[in-house]
């Protein structure tokens, strides 16, 4: 019952309230030491109070509780050293990591938790000393296995065709070799080494990512951009083209350059993933998924719409017509495709003016050039030009929350020989068996002192506006104008005296 209490005041949003009350169940704990203390039982969701707290974002509570673990130890003068308790805080050897709990919610007041001592300074630590180094080796790793991949694609094995061609329109001369063929000569050798080193990177990558899906949940670990959910459904649906390419390629089956040309594409574009290690280029992978996934999904559908009813007419209209002469709408599929072309104002209006165009085309492709080019692009320009807005606002604090997730990824996926953990142990200081932070804090003086000068001369201020207030509320009709002009003498002694003082203390700034 106690930690069910103790779990409801943290979610309560009278938070001094919430401070006391919480103090006051935990003073009659018989077990505020041991294991059975109201402070570590979980509820239904594995998560302690003072995990709780930092998944609802309660920064009050947040802190109260850390004010109760530190320890001071020692001080001299202003400079003063605490050690912080982090032992629910690291991700190191955590089932539920506490940083991973908070990246992953969806409340932005969670995220300012990453700014608080002592989590700032522990995700610091971290990163500087093992996240960084390790992200950028993995990154020029990547970058290799995919130049390897590329020149793999680059070099298969293709054959001159020997058969002759069915259509006019048919441009092929050279086909895919078999099995027996592909592995002959000397560079043929080199291509195999290359393409194993592919094949057994997209298993590595299967590996590593399957088990992360199956501890976290399909919808929150490809659905969270800060943990780079849609790098996951790239990297994934890329390790799965490599596998299908290597089965078409042992059964000798013809059409590899369907699932090779998917691979190359998801696989340079998961590079951008990399980008989350830089204060500068970070913030802008987040920006690039929420356009994608939030303003390019809906617009898709306005668009496919647009282009399917313009694609219909621009066909019906060229049925009758020599395809010879204007080629662009000969079938179906290429006036699919034209028209797209048409949408994004990468060709101009197909027209042969050698011929005469049915009239029909000329008002149908004014309609077209309407509502495509002047509508519906300018449309979707206004819908990125708010999300960037929106998470250029947010980017120092998305960029923190890119390098809490990745630090925690790289000490889940590293061995523990190569990633230490960080921290003291308390038998050093005679704590027990817990981890703590040490931390030098340096207690400026004049810094306090502005900060009374300041609540001094808003006291002032309030002091002369409630005054003048009750002045003109007792004062009669006749003494209305003589009151008003006392009230505004003594408001402006107020602003010039609050004017002096906030003079002293820019000085002193």
């Amino acid at each position: 019952i106690g930690n069910t209490v103790l779990h409801i005041l943290v979610l309560q949003p009278n938070k001094t309230f919430a401070c006391h009350m919480y103090s006051l169940i935990l003073s009659y704990d018989k077990n505020k030491e041991g294991p059975g203390s109201l402070e570590l039982i979980p509820n239904n969701e594995g998560l302690s109070p003072f995990k709780l707290a930092g998944v609802e974002g309660n920064t009050v509570m947040f802190q109260y509780l850390m004010q109760k673990r530190k320890q001071n130890l020692w001080s001299f003068g202003p400079l003063s050293t605490v050690l912080y308790d982090i032992t629910e805080i690291d991700s190191w050897a955590e089932d539920q990591s506490f940083l991973e709990l908070i990246v992953s919610t969806k409340k932005r007041e969670a995220r300012q938790i990453l700014d608080l001592t002592p989590v700032k300074e522990l995700v610091s630590l971290k990163w500087n000393m093992y996240g960084r180094p390790y992200f950028c080796f993995l990154a020029l790793f990547y970058i290799l296995y995919m130049v390897c991949f590329t020149m793999c694609c680059v070099y298969r094995p293709l054959k001159p065709r020997t058969g002759n061609r069915t259509s006019s329109r048919d441009n092929t001369v050279y086909v895919q070799k078999m099995l027996q063929e592909s592995y002959v000569a000397y560079e043929d050798e080199l291509r195999l080494v290359g393409e194993l080193i592919t094949v057994i990177g997209a298993v590595v990558i299967l590996v590593l990512e399957i088990p992360d899906i199956l501890r976290v949940g399909a919808a929150k670990y490809f659905g969270q951009t800060i943990l780079g959910g849609p790098f996951h459904i790239i990297v994934i649906t890329y390790a799965c083209m490599i596998l299908v390419t290597m089965v078409m390629r042992l059964t000798s089956t013809t059409g590899e350059v369907v699932p090779m040309s998917f691979a190359l594409v998801l696989g340079w574009c998961n590079v951008m993933y990399f980008a989350r290690g830089f204060q500068m280029l970070g913030p802008f992978t987040i920006m690039i998924q929420k356009m994608i996934f939030g303003d390019l999904m809906r617009f898709c559908w306005l668009m496919a719409v647009v282009i399917l009813g313009f694609a219909s007419a621009f066909y019906i209209i060229f049925q009758t017509e020599n395809p010879e002469n204007l080629g662009q709408f000969y079938n179906y599929p290429m006036s699919l495709f034209t028209t797209f072309e048409l949408f994004l104002t990468i060709i101009d209006g197909p027209a042969n003016y050698d011929v005469d165009l049915p009239f029909m085309y000329s008002v149908v492709y004014f309609a077209f050039a309407i509502i495509a080019t002047l509508l519906m692009l300018n449309l979707l320009i206004a819908m990125m030009g708010d999300t960037h807005w929106r998470v250029a606002h947010e980017q120092d604090e998305l960029w923190r929350a890119q390098v809490v997730a990745t630090t925690v990824m790289l000490e889940r996926k590293l061995p523990r020989c190569l990633w230490p953990r960080s921290g003291i142990c308390g038998r050093e200081f005679g704590l027990g068996d817990r981890w703590y932070l040490r931390i030098e804090d340096r207690v400026d003086p004049n810094k306090h002192k502005m900060m009374r000068y300041t609540e001094a001369f808003k006291a002032q201020d309030r002091d002369n506006c409630d005054k003048g207030s009750e002045k003109l509320e007792t004062n009669g009709d006749t003494l209305f104008k003589k009151e008003l002009s006392a009230l505004s003498l003594s408001r402006s002694t107020s602003r010039t005296s609050s004017h002096r003082g906030w003079e002293i203390l820019r000085r002193n700034t």
